[in-house]
């Protein structure tokens, strides 16, 4: 069984601003990242990340996530692609840096989509990896759609993809994001209190008290990415959903099954 990993956008750039990279904390995770292959190197691994301040700009911008016409300008649907993947070379380059054996694997290369799904994506390469020792790194991109023309795939899309219609199944996904999920919003409301672990029981309250991200977001925000989870953990027997902050040793700790008092678990029964 696999973990799956995902690097939040909005943690590894700044979403408020322009192609704004966090590279002391993108150093930060690789750093811890490359400590856990070291205490652990046959853990296998599929790391995702968003694209924040890069491929969500030039997608509102260009109305990439809303589909575009057949005979439309599909240029900013190459710019948003190349952001995403100018923030992916920062992070697999921090990586391999830090002596993680990461792989670039560019998931529009080889996905066709169809009304903002995913109808096809030669996830080959990404099994591949993993035999060779490799810890293959996707991310949120740009794809031609079907019937829209265009559209966002998100990272949790993606993993979700690989998670229900490969053989690589995860036991654990790790999302290093927001600290955890709240009661209600904790920068506007102070009494919202933080939900240790996710449910059948508490899902729909949680629906109905979660918020979308504070800046541009063409993929949901934070609504559909528990949605798209709930999704898997009840597909997928003894999946365990992990939110956690990226403050120094959180993402080690949550890898090493270390005590952590802190984020949010999501399973299908308590």
């Amino acid at each position: 069984m696999y973990t799956f990993i995902k690097l939040g956008g909005s943690v590894i750039t700044d979403k408020a601003g322009r192609e704004a990279a966090d590279l002391p904390l993108i150093n930060q995770l690789a750093a811890e990242l490359a400590q856990v292959r070291a205490a652990d190197p046959t853990l296998p691994i599929i790391l995702g990340h968003g694209s924040g301040s890069f491929g969500h700009h030039y997608a509102a911008r260009y109305g990439i996530h809303r589909g575009l016409s057949p005979h439309a300008d599909y240029t900013g649907f190459a710019l948003t692609a190349a952001a995403a993947l100018r923030l992916n070379r920062i992070v697999v380059d921090a990586l391999l840096n830090a002596g993680f054996p990461a792989l670039s694997l560019q998931p529009s290369a080889s996905l066709q989509a169809a009304g903002g799904q995913i109808v096809t994506w030669d996830t080959g390469p990404v099994a591949l990896a993993l035999r060779h020792g490799l810890v293959p790194v996707i991310h949120g991109d740009v794809a031609f759609d079907q019937l829209q023309g265009s559209a966002i795939i998100s990272t949790e899309a993606l993993l979700t993809h690989i998670a229900l219609a490969t053989s690589l199944r995860p036991s654990r996904i790790i999302l290093v994001g927001e600290d955890a999920i709240y009661t209600a919003d904790p920068r506007r409301d102070p009494s919202a209190q933080r939900i240790p672990l996710i449910t059948s029981a508490n899902l729909a309250a949680t629906l109905h008290g979660t918020v979308g991200s504070h800046a541009v977001d063409v993929t949901g925000g934070m609504r559909a990415k528990l949605e798209l989870m709930w999704r898997l953990v009840q597909a997928i027997p003894d999946l365990e959903v992990r939110l956690i902050g990226p403050a120094p040793g959180n993402l080690a700790a949550a890898l090493l099954n270390l005590p952590l008092d802190t984020g949010t678990t999501i399973r299908a029964e308590a």
